[in-house]
């Protein structure tokens, strides 16, 4: 199973979702971006690097969200979801084609890739409390 990280970056009433390029593994769908976790590398740090690398920012990490487990028919995926805020940075897409701010109502007009499906459901309960 590969352990992925997922940033739900927020700025104020809105979350950042971003389209996959043409030719990448879910062509097409939108996600929370993040990556795989390296060895020796905490979620965290995993966030901060691969927002830095696909969007050109710098991140704060603030509260874990939830996970979840989605089957891909190649590959198994636990996926870790974190509420971050740019500290530094205007977003420069690097593995994408397009990036949205939206509502928390805005997000299920969108097609959303399957593993990030369940965080926002989660997010949805933490913004609730």
């Amino acid at each position: 199973m590969i352990e992925v990280t997922a940033a739900i970056l927020v700025d104020e009433n809105r979350i950042m979702i971003a389209r996959r390029k043409a030719g990448k593994h879910l062509a097409g769908y939108w996600e929370f971006p993040g990556g795989k976790i390296e060895q020796n590398e905490t979620p965290e740090q995993c966030l901060i690097r691969e927002i830095k690398e696909e969007f050109l920012v710098d991140i704060e990490v603030k509260e874990f969200v939830g996970e979840s487990i989605f089957n891909y028919p190649e590959k198994d995926v636990k996926l870790l979801g974190y509420c971050c805020a740019i500290i530094n940075g205007e977003l420069l897409p690097q593995d994408h084609d397009k990036i949205e701010w939206v509502t928390f109502q805005e997000i299920t007009n969108f097609k959303m890739a399957p593993a990030d499906v369940p965080l926002i459901e989660f997010y949805g309960q933490k913004r609730n409390h």
